[in-house]
């Protein structure tokens, strides 16, 4: 509680949660990274008039739930394994999200002590 506080106030560099990462995706991986693609297409996703805040990388899950949903109505709970599906690729998306903030962290605070290397050696200390 209040790590990010401390942070702040020792000056650690901190990434932008609002803007694109600064450094290449495929920074330390020598064979290269999966590209996430979206598995819905923007024509199911407009069908099932999905909300736009709605319309991530879940958003097959969330079709199947709002579909079982709707042709089980009302055994609302026939569903509960799509409802599970969709709960545990949100939760994966977030983990995932989390992971890449992390990594940008790390990688600016690398950046800062390779600078900060740099110019104490330029000092000749």
């Amino acid at each position: 509680m209040g790590a990010h506080l401390v942070r702040r106030y020792a000056g650690y560099p901190e990434p932008d949660p609002l803007n694109l990462p600064t450094f290449s995706p495929e920074l330390g991986f020598p064979e290269g990274r999966k590209e996430r693609v979206m598995i819905a297409t923007q024509k199911e996703m407009e069908d099932a008039q999905l909300p736009i805040e709605q319309r991530d990388y879940c958003a097959h899950h969330l079709i199947k739930w709002l579909k079982c949903r709707r042709d089980n109505w009302p055994n609302f709970l026939a569903c509960k394994h799509e409802r599970h599906d969709w709960d545990y690729c949100e939760h994966q998306d977030y983990v995932m999200r989390m992971k890449e903030y992390e990594r940008e962290r790390r990688l600016l605070m690398r950046n800062k002590r390779i600078e900060e290397k740099r110019a104490a050696e330029s000092l000749g200390m």
